[in-house]
């Protein structure tokens, strides 16, 4: 019997059908590894349930009560952004490129909040060619985009809030239609499965969660519009829902493509289970902008009433 117990237990032996190697009485294996990765996958989602729901209730609590509480809250995601975002690149002077963000974000803010889009987006040209300067040569194109990728979120979220009777329900859409389509996406990839999207910019993503993350976003979205505005609202809303779910899971393989391309798995850390401001803001920027730029082909001054009013 001693041979037997010193014997190694090689993974040749588990695969030709040995179920008890060893010739004693062991414990499934089979059964404690699912139950070692059922217990890891609880263990990774439990933070990262934790933090979605700090950040959701922050985000509609901004929302919900508006003026000093709306600017500080989105104010400050957007400079994480681009705090992320400037870090990530890997170029010389951080600390200056910062606060020509900082600094441009906040005037765009300003700019946005009173109507005056153009200017806005003028700042921000203005902060990308001070911040390129500032990256030097290698990293000149990144250093601009980042400017702009952050200020896309302040700009658009300010533009569609600008006024609040209007601008709450289109926010609350918006957060439905993407955070639906995360959700859905992320389950419906788990327990699917199947080809993944683009394995090597994203390779935990598939065709299957996709599909279902965008379908169910443009449903919710939907539901939530039929109960602003009736029940005329909801087939026209599924339908740009879709647009914008399309465009928010494009905002995650854009951001996983950035990471990939400076050899990054997470923006940053500050957010528990989800990485960093980029890592959970991603698809809501990129749905955000698009859908400010949808409400401005077809509502007036007011973006958030062109969202649901153009009916």
């Amino acid at each position: 019997m001693s041979h037997l117990l010193d014997r190694p237990v090689s993974l040749s032996m588990l695969k030709d059908g040995a179920e008890n190697p060893r010739g004693v009485d062991a414990p499934p294996l089979q059964g404690l590894d699912w139950k070692r990765q059922g217990a890891r996958r609880l263990a990774d989602l439990l933070p990262r349930v934790a933090s979605s729901l700090v950040l959701a209730g922050a985000a509609l609590t901004a929302v919900w009560q508006g003026g000093a509480i709306f600017a500080v809250i989105w104010f400050s995601a957007t400079l994480a952004v681009g705090w992320e975002w400037q870090n990530l690149i890997d170029a010389p002077r951080l600390r200056l490129r910062f606060f020509i963000a900082a600094t441009a974000l906040a005037f765009a803010t300003f700019f946005a909040a009173e109507g005056r889009f153009i200017l806005g987006c003028g700042v921000l040209l203005a902060a990308g060619a001070l911040a390129a300067l500032a990256a030097g040569p290698r990293r000149r194109i990144w250093a601009f985009a980042g400017i702009l990728y952050a200020g896309a979120l302040i700009v658009s979220v300010s533009l569609l809030y600008a006024l609040p009777a209007f601008g709450a329900r289109a926010i609350f859409w918006l957060c439905a239609t993407v955070w639906g389509t995360d959700v859905f996406a992320y389950f419906g990839g788990r327990l699917i499965g199947g080809p993944k999207l683009w394995p090597r910019i994203s390779p935990s993503k598939t065709w299957s969660g996709t599909l279902c993350g965008v379908f169910a976003g443009a449903l919710i979205g939907a539901l939530m519009a039929a109960g602003f505005g009736g029940a005329r609202l909801a087939l026209p809303i599924f339908a740009l829902g879709l647009l914008t779910a399309l465009v928010s899971q494009g905002g995650d393989i854009f951001e996983s493509f950035v990471k990939r391309r400076f050899d990054a798995k997470d923006s940053s850390a500050l957010i528990p289970g989800h990485g960093g401001f980029m890592d959970r803001l991603d698809g809501f920027l990129a749905a955000a902008t698009f859908a400010a730029l949808v409400a401005a082909l077809i509502g007036d001054w007011s973006l958030a009433s062109g969202l649901f009013d153009w009916l």
